[in-house]
């Protein structure tokens, strides 16, 4: 009698195992419409021949399932497409690759998947015309819609971000997708990323911008966005990058922003911003690697900022409408640098002989500006630069004759710039002469004139 409870417990245990170790298939409604928009993206392959079984156990690279019912003692759970990725991107990525006829089949195929979180596509509208509507069947589920390089993509965000309150990851760029961003925009709380660059977008920000308190990367360069930015931006205070350049943004841009503490990235060149100088508050923002105001009229003198912001590695002022001296902090303080653009501007004086220090610039640009006396720099310097050392368009500015034939060297040119004469190169050596130095020949001199007073 005790045999047959064995042989029971043994027999339960193989079946759990079976039930267990089962994995659940697809199911047909969602298996269809991947093929359908397979074929709809390349008809020009054969996707149902080349996996005919289950897409949870065998799928083209970029359609993803999981588990959307864990799996328990007595049943297997179930399984759902989670992620679609079309677009060839690269070996490391081979997404399933789209044709220059890719379109999609119906506007509803995307209500087919209720448990989608992530929505994909490279490259894949580039000839007939898509429109955005259909995505706006995307449930709640959804957190990554991403739209890279997508030509012929047109429409707006109007109806088609309402539902989607789980997205954290918005990626709209180079598109046709035109209009304004609609007020539901704000309502998308848990947004962390919002890239919309290189598109049609118009109009202005929507004062509920500052809802989006888990934004971290807000990117809506290259657009048509015109009015003021609201004093409301400064309180997405966990942004790490800006780029609101290349748009048609006017007015002062507003002090709340020196709340953005931990900004590593702001642009806002090209624009229409006419604040009186380039703000202050800008010192307060000492995460910042990157600042670019280019096209911008400012005005004003550059602001001697640089102490707290010691980590920045780029800095574009190009065309900002500044004048005065270049301040010689910079070259000591921004040991980081590597790029300084202050063209086309009205400054003037000498070039601080201080940015010599900058051991990691790769690009420095002074032209066209009223820059006065000897171009300070080693040949070392200006054969590392290379190229893009540019200081043209300064009429009352020199340069060593060695340091032509460095520059020669890297294939660049300074033909523009006229010699230094002895004069000037002494004239030069005066002004940077140290005061100990000049402590040490006023007293040799103060000592002649005692001689030649007791010899007389």
């Amino acid at each position: 009698m005790a045999i047959l409870p064995l042989t029971f417990f043994i027999s339960f245990l193989i079946t759990q195992l079976a039930i267990t170790n089962s994995q659940p298939i697809l199911n047909s409604v969602e298996q269809e419409s991947v093929y359908r928009v397979l074929d709809s993206l390349n008809s020009d392959i054969q996707w149902r021949s080349l996996f005919p079984d289950d897409l949870c156990s065998s799928a083209p690279h970029g359609v993803v399932c999981g588990y959307t019912t864990l799996p328990t003692a007595t049943e297997p759970g179930s399984v759902n497409i989670i992620e679609l990725n079309f677009g060839y991107v690269s070996d490391h990525n081979p997404n399933p690759p789209c044709n220059p006829n890719s379109t999609l089949p119906d506007p509803v195929i995307f209500s087919s998947f209720p448990y989608l979180r992530k929505l994909f596509f490279y490259n894949c509208f580039t000839t007939r015309p898509v429109s955005l509507d259909p995505f706006s069947s995307l449930g709640s589920s959804l957190e990554e819609l991403v739209f890279v390089e997508n030509p012929s993509l047109f429409g707006s965000l109007t109806g088609s971000i309402g539902n989607m309150t789980s997205l954290k990851r918005l990626v709209i760029t180079g598109t046709n997708v035109s209009g304004e961003i609609p007020g539901g925009f704000g309502g998308l709380l848990n947004l962390e990323e919002a890239t919309l660059s290189r598109n049609r977008f118009t109009g202005t920000l929507p004062e509920n911008l500052s809802n989006l308190k888990n934004l971290k990367i807000l990117d809506l360069s290259r657009n048509g966005f015109s009015g003021k930015l609201p004093a409301t931006i400064g309180e997405l205070r966990n942004l790490i990058k800006l780029d609101l350049g290349m748009n048609l943004f006017s007015g002062e841009i507003p002090g709340s922003m020196k709340k953005l503490r931990f900004l590593e990235l702001l642009d806002l060149s090209y624009n229409g911003f006419n604040n009186s100088g380039i703000p202050i508050f800008l010192s307060e923002m000492r995460k910042l690697k990157g600042l670019y105001l280019s096209g911008n009229e400012f005005g004003g003198v550059i602001p001697d900022i640089w102490k707290n912001l010691r980590g920045i590695n780029g800095i574009g002022l190009s065309g900002v409408g500044v004048f005065g001296n270049i301040p010689s902090s910079i070259g000591v303080f921004l040991g980081n640098l590597t790029y300084l653009g202050l063209d086309n501007n009205h400054l003037s004086g000498g070039v601080p002989l201080e940015l010599e220090r900058l051991s990691m610039l790769n690009e420095l640009n002074l032209k066209n500006n009223n820059l006065s006396g000897r171009l300070p720099f080693s040949n070392k310097f200006v054969s590392r630069v290379g190229r893009k050392l540019r200081v043209e368009g300064n009429p009352e500015l020199c340069v060593d004759v060695g340091v032509i034939k460095s520059f020669y060297k890297v294939g660049g040119s300074l033909d523009e710039l006229k010699v230094c004469n002895r004069l000037e190169n002494s004239r030069f050596a005066l002004v940077h002469v140290s005061s100990s130095s000049l402590v040490a020949h006023q007293f040799v001199y103060l000592v002649m004139v005692f001689l030649l007073v007791l010899i007389m």
